[in-house]
């Protein structure tokens, strides 16, 4: 049996830290999430300095953690791999510098990975990519459309303008009183509620495939603080479920349109909200009807929010590339795919 490709993987962009083990970049061996959400809970979001207190107590409890359920110990290793952007650069920097001593200290290779590259191939535990193939990345700071020509590619089709959709659930949230991340609770109040209240559908016919959620967002609170200026009560989950399906409607009808302009072999769910039930039952309805020759590829549930399994798997890619950082490798908090206006036609 050929030596398995051991890649001991980090990351700590936002407020999870996550050490991961994972062999040829299919398999994981190990995966362990510290998650600071009761920390952060009281704010109603992610405070930075808080995550990076946090980071610094927790990761190397998650390297050895992550060492010990995998059952291996360093001279195993293949690689170390790490998130090194976009995030919260204090966050960030922790994950980094842990990255980088272990890979010093045991003189392996350094693979500093794009987190969002790391939330398309989270999918990749679900089965091989087929390329080309389009990925709908959906997540508290980011919603796009990207399109990959091989492993390691990203073009940016579309993008979101303002608020990422993530980031619209979790300031509906506050306004609604459900605790942070809101993004599960709404979804389950949307799955009772009914669409009564009619929402903007931002940018959905312009023929673009960029995102706006601004809009929606203005639109639901002006919406709530007027019924409570004239006493009227509103049906929390209508509001949710109202909501939901103006978000849903947007991602899917942009998404079926991308793949009328790009045909591809596969469609990608994957980020923080690809978790969200509303969406991938609409996907997984709507593309098979549409695009019978694509086939749906939703990231597992327990991979769509951050970990480290998904940075050891774009890293493996990395990996086989031989694309390696060194010491001077740094946190890059705006990090962005490359944008590639009108690369394909």
């Amino acid at each position: 049996m050929e030596k398995q490709t051991l890649i001991l993987a980090f990351e700590s962009s936002c407020d999870e830290t996550s050490v991961a083990v994972v062999a040829d970049g299919h398999e994981i061996l190990s995966n362990v999430v510290a998650t600071q959400i009761n920390s952060h809970k009281r704010f109603g979001g992610v405070v930075p300095e808080v995550a990076s207190r946090h980071h610094i107590e927790q990761i190397t409890i998650c390297i050895e953690e992550a060492l010990q359920e995998a059952q291996v110990n360093y001279d195993d290793l293949d690689a170390v791999a790490v998130t090194y952007g976009p995030g919260l650069v204090g966050a960030l920097l922790v994950g980094v510098s842990a990255a980088k001593t272990v890979a010093y200290a045991h003189n392996l290779p350094l693979i500093p990975v794009n987190h969002m590259a790391g939330h398309i191939y989270a999918a990749r535990f679900v089965k091989p990519f087929e390329f080309p193939l389009m990925a709908l990345l959906v997540s508290g700071g980011h919603t796009e459309l990207v399109y990959m020509q091989a492993d390691g590619q990203f073009e940016i089709i579309g993008e979101t303008r303002d608020d990422a959709a993530g980031e619209a659930y979790d300031k509906i949230g506050r306004v609604l009183g459900v605790p942070y991340p809101a993004g599960k609770v709404i979804d389950e109040m949307a799955h009772i509620g009914h669409d009564t209240f009619n929402f903007p559908r931002a940018m959905i016919d312009e023929d673009n495939f960029d995102f706006s959620f601004s809009g929606l967002k203005s639109a639901f609170i002006n919406t709530v603080h007027h019924a409570d200026q004239i006493g009227e009560t509103l049906d929390k989950n209508d509001l949710a479920a109202s909501f939901q399906a103006s978000v849903v409607d947007v991602l899917v009808s942009k998404t079926m349109r991308v793949l009328a302009d790009y045909p591809v072999k596969q469609l990608v769910l994957a980020g923080g909200v690809a978790a969200n039930k509303g969406l991938r039952e609409r996907l997984t309805a709507e593309l098979p009807e549409k695009f019978p020759q694509t086939e749906l590829i939703l990231a597992p549930m327990k991979l769509c929010g951050d970990n480290g399994a998904m940075i050891g798997a774009a890293g493996y890619v990395q990996y086989q590339h031989q694309q390696f950082g060194d010491a001077a490798l740094n946190a890059e908090p705006s990090l962005e795919f490359d944008w590639m206006p009108n690369m394909v036609h």
